[in-house]
């Protein structure tokens, strides 16, 4: 009776080590070094979204005019609702894949967390819309004449160049361009200079590929989070995912650079920073995985005993 009681005693415990989420490598200030680095990150990230709520202002009031609609101005936060979308989507994948437990995931936080990941998706779908909206205005919507960029000046104009925007006066408009080809775009409200047209344009599928990428990206983490629900650690389906993932963040890595190319520091830094919270999210499927298949191992030697 001691023996089999000895047995069970072991066996319980085993499964109890089984089931504790796997915590490897030093610890700083009580964490784990992985979940510092996440915190870091996460921290950089709400700087970082300050700054683009900032952008946003700035190019609006630019670009705003009587005209505009909800959808113009929807569209002029396309990148704050875009930032706010994918934070409340990076802590639902904490949430599911590290800080919550099996048991935690009740029928009512289900259905919450499925309807907040829902609204997030429309706000992304609307990203989709107004940075593609913007890149065909500009094969579209736009007026080119020759004209000297004073006689412009005074007319509730600004001049665009690279993502810096200034506006079009008597005092300014001889230093911001020279020539007399130029381009009115954003509905007529932003005036540049053939260079500044093609650096317009570039940016802007910059922006609508940089998205196309993160939503893929998106799509492959919830299939791979559903497949580790079902128990499901490792496969071609698991292995494809993974193999896609780190070829997509090699385009995004090749995007940051861009930024950094054209100046854009912030943009730069900020798309590593994202990068980089994501790879996290990759690193607690890594642990979850690793939880899976010891508790798989665990119970073919229960079976096999």
């Amino acid at each position: 009776m001691d023996g089999l009681d000895l047995m069970s005693d072991g066996a319980a415990a085993e499964k109890a080590i089984v089931q504790q989420p796997v915590q490897r490598g030093v610890r700083i200030f009580g964490l784990p070094l992985r979940q510092l680095i996440k915190v870091v990150v996460y921290s950089l990230l709400l700087v970082n979204f300050v700054h683009y709520v900032s952008n946003d202002i700035t190019v609006m009031r630019h670009a705003v005019h009587d005209g505009w609609k909800i959808v113009d101005w929807t569209s002029a936060f396309a990148t704050t609702m875009d930032e706010s979308a994918w934070f409340v989507l990076l802590l639902l994948f904490e949430l599911e894949t590290y800080l919550l437990s099996d048991e935690a995931f009740t029928r009512g936080r289900v259905m919450l967390m499925t309807g907040v990941r829902l609204v997030c998706y429309l706000f992304l779908a609307h990203t989709v819309y107004a940075f593609g909206d913007v890149t065909w205005k500009l094969y579209s919507d736009y007026e080119e004449f020759n004209t000297p960029l004073c006689q412009l000046a005074d007319k509730d104009l600004s001049f665009a160049r690279n993502l810096e925007y200034a506006e079009l006066t008597p005092a300014n408009c001889a230093t911001l361009a020279s020539g007399e080809t130029f381009y009115r775009f954003e509905q007529q409200q932003l005036v540049t200079d053939p260079e500044g047209f093609k650096i317009e344009r570039q940016l802007a599928w910059a922006d609508l590929l940089e998205v196309l990428i993160w939503l893929i990206i998106l799509f492959l983490l919830e299939l791979m989070v559903k497949l580790q629900e079902r128990g499901v650690a490792e496969g071609r389906a698991l292995q494809s995912a993974k193999t896609a993932k780190v070829m997509l963040y090699s385009m995004l890595w090749c995007l940051a650079a861009y930024w950094a190319y054209r100046g854009h520091w912030v943009f730069a830094w900020d798309e590593a920073l994202w990068i980089l919270g994501f790879m996290a999210i990759g690193m607690n499927l890594e642990e979850w995985r690793d939880e899976i298949k010891a508790e798989h191992d665990s119970g073919q030697q229960s079976v096999a005993a």
